[in-house]
């Protein structure tokens, strides 16, 4: 019979079954599955085809653009509502969260890993989507029409990208450094619902057009898949540590 003491090891140290068990993972990491990104891959490709080439796509823009402002909710009560909504895809908010998430895992951690995948999300949205926007240069409703003009910067949603993409970090960070089951169902559920109703209120405010919202969110995925592949080749590794495991 042993008494209710923890027995200890030779020098001191707890057994291995007395150490603290990390939380478990109730969400998977979200990244993005081979056939997913060939997916977003070919929407991105043939919608922007379609809409370069004045197509079926733009046509269908055009018929609910309509719809959406007859509705006319910039101009009534619902407007601060839908607009806070969009939000979930704004830049400031959603960094404001990750600033906390980061700060959070790099000092318990005692790794800059969360933080150097941050950045190289940060790097390759701000690239690539306004590469886009500029590329293709689609005017947004609120023009009489949907044109392709060197001043337009509608096509893809950028906030539907960025709600995409980094919520996805968020929710990849708070699984993998195994964060309380709570915060990983909170990240999981915004990485899935914040890029849907990003998109369907800024097109619900006349803001983008549906197929901006929807190359946004092709975009989103495929860079999210970009940045867990560089991760798993570069990052984890320049800097000594994998993901999810405490520093010696």
């Amino acid at each position: 019979m042993t008494s209710g003491a923890v027995r200890r090891r030779p020098g001191g140290q707890l057994p291995v079954d007395a150490a603290p068990a990390s939380p478990p993972r109730v969400v998977s990491s979200g990244r993005p599955a081979w056939w997913l990104l060939v997916v977003a891959l070919v929407v991105t490709i043939g919608v922007t085809v379609d809409l370069l080439s004045r197509g079926t796509l733009e046509r269908m823009d055009l018929r609910v653009s309509e719809v959406v402002s007859a509705w006319d909710l910039k101009d009534s009560a619902a407007y601060w509502p839908v607009w806070a909504v969009t939000q979930l895809g704004g830049r400031g908010f959603i960094l404001i969260v990750l600033t906390g998430l980061v700060g959070h895992l790099v000092w318990r951690r005692r790794s800059v890993v969360p933080l150097l995948r941050v950045l190289v999300a940060l790097a390759l949205l701000t690239v690539v989507v306004y590469g886009f926007k500029y590329g293709t240069g689609r005017t947004a409703p609120a023009y009489p029409g949907s044109f392709f003009y060197r001043d337009g910067a509608s096509y893809p949603s950028g906030h539907v990208a960025n709600a995409v993409l980094m919520w996805g970090v968020a929710r990849w960070q708070a699984v993998e450094f195994r964060l309380a089951p709570a915060a990983q169902r909170t990240f999981g559920l915004l990485s899935v619902a914040g890029p849907v109703a990003t998109g369907v209120a800024m097109v619900s405010l006349d803001f983008h057009w549906v197929t901006d919202a929807v190359v946004g969110a092709a975009v989103g995925i495929l860079l999210l898949g970009v940045v867990h592949a560089l991760d798993a080749a570069v990052l984890s590794r320049w800097v000594g540590a994998r993901a999810g495991r405490p520093s010696a």
